[in-house]
C-alpha cells in the first residue's frame, strides 16, 4: 500500500460529527479509505487490532503502528 493512500481513522461517538468530517475528507479530494470507530475504546481496537479489528492487516492505519502488543 502506497504511503498516501493509508487509511484515516475517525473516531467519534456523535453521528453529526461524523458527518461533517467525512464531508471535509470528501471536500478535500482525498482517495484514502476511510475507518468510521464510534468511540476512543473501539479506536483503539483498531489502532491495535483487537476483537473485530484482529484481521487487519499491520501498518494501516494513517499513524505507523509501533507497538509491540
Amino acid at each position: 500500500m502506497h504511503p498516501m493512500k493509508r487509511p484515516i481513522l475517525v473516531a467519534d461517538d456523535r453521528p453529526h460529527d461524523v458527518e461533517f468530517s467525512l464531508l471535509a475528507l470528501e471536500i478535500c479530494n482525498l482517495l484514502n479509505e476511510v475507518v468510521v470507530t464510534h468511540d476512543g475504546a473501539e479506536a483503539l481496537d483498531y489502532l491495535l487490532m483487537r476483537n473485530c479489528y484482529s484481521d487487519r492487516l499491520p501498518g494501516s492505519p494513517a499513524l505507523p503502528c509501533s507497538c509491540s502488543t
